[in-house]
């Protein structure tokens, strides 16, 4: 009996528009598409997006001097409920997976925000200007959060029949997602003279704890998994009897390495710290460190840039504020071989000097 013979399907180019893309957005587009498979893609991916990304969120917090969500916090300008509110709007990531704790302590008159938390060495905390609680000349507040991972939203896990904690722990809701808003368009394309092909352009917003390119593979691994099960038979090979068409027939760019690079431009790497004009108190504790280029500074996690001699919370927000203008961030974790790369896809060399 002769071997069956399939009909090969049409593999798609994947483009990442780097004009666009950074930490917390990125635009993709996967042309030509066998006709319809846009909107189904489309519809399949977009849900996993949403729904079925790992994250961490604040699951429950101990406020000192407070047992229930009702009650007032003896010099905050916010009650417990407001205090709630503003902390399930914090940020995390879990840089390993795991659950971990972190920890405020502030007294006396100003503002307490995000950037104040003292966290677990598996955790880092994203949206570092987000306000918590304003306090007065007498407060003093002190919260221990506990952070958990998850996937898609979660209710607040009360335990059954009692109201009040021993402990005085009070849950909350959470959102673990990181991916905050997921959209896209199916349009028609031509490959050849057939012009009823599907051109799907997706849009992935991310809250900063992870970006585009990394929350894309993972939903792409998780349907790849889920569909393997509903396998009756040996695979059928479409990757061994399907190709992609033709370069000229997309009129498509290329995926560049740029990617890599989280839309930072070669230029701006390659500057001296110099650029985000930092005090010199700032400046000199990094060029002590050999920080000196804004490639290495960027490389650098919050936890890293702290033990730093004589740089301190105070030179490190001043730093963030700086940064924050050309759009970077601590932790972005540009490697020097991608930069490298993209300069090399621009006949540009890496001098010694640099």
């Amino acid at each position: 009996m002769s071997k069956r013979v399939y009909q090969p399907l049409t593999v798609p180019r994947l483009t990442w528009e780097k004009q666009t893309i950074t930490q917390q957005y990125g635009e993709i587009v996967a042309q030509p598409l066998e006709p319809g498979f846009g909107m189904t893609l489309g519809n399949a991916l977009r849900r996993t997006l949403l729904g079925g990304i790992e994250g961490a969120a604040v699951t429950s917090v101990i406020i000192k001097g407070v047992n229930n969500e009702y009650a007032v916090v003896t010099g905050v300008v916010e009650d417990t409920m407001q205090l709630c509110l503003n902390i399930k709007q914090i940020v995390v990531k879990s840089k390993d997976g795991n659950p971990g704790t972190m920890r405020i302590k502030a007294r006396g008159n100003g503002v307490v925000c995000v950037s104040d938390i003292e966290t677990d060495e598996n955790l880092e905390v994203i949206n570092s200007d987000h306000v918590i609680a304003h306090l007065s000349e007498d407060a003093e507040l002190e919260i221990a959060f506990f952070v958990e991972v998850g996937r898609g939203y979660q209710p607040a896990q009360w335990p059954e029949g009692k109201t009040l904690q021993d402990d005085g722990r009070i849950y909350l809701d959470a959102m673990f997602s990181p991916v905050t808003k997921v959209s896209f368009d199916v349009e028609k394309t031509r490959v050849g003279k057939e012009i009823d092909y599907d051109k799907l352009t997706l849009r992935i917003d991310t809250d900063g704890s992870e970006n585009p390119l990394d929350v894309m593979h993972y939903a792409v691994s998780v349907l790849r998994t889920q569909l393997e099960y509903f396998l009756l038979s040996a695979e059928i090979p479409f990757n061994e009897i399907s190709k992609a068409p033709e370069p000229e027939v997309i009129e498509q760019p290329r995926q560049s390495n740029e990617l890599l690079l989280k839309g930072v431009s070669v230029e701006l790497l390659l500057k001296p710290i110099d650029e985000l004009e930092l005090s010199v108190r700032a400046h000199n504790c990094l060029m002590n460190a050999s920080i000196k280029r804004i490639l290495d500074l960027v490389n650098l996690t919050e936890d890293e840039g702290l033990k730093i001699k004589n740089f301190g919370r105070k030179s490190l927000n001043e730093v963030k504020d700086s940064m924050k203008a050309f759009g970077l961030s601590f932790g972005m974790a540009i490697k020097e071989e991608d930069l490298e790369a993209v300069m090399r896809e621009r006949g540009m060399t890496l001098s010694k000097d640099e």
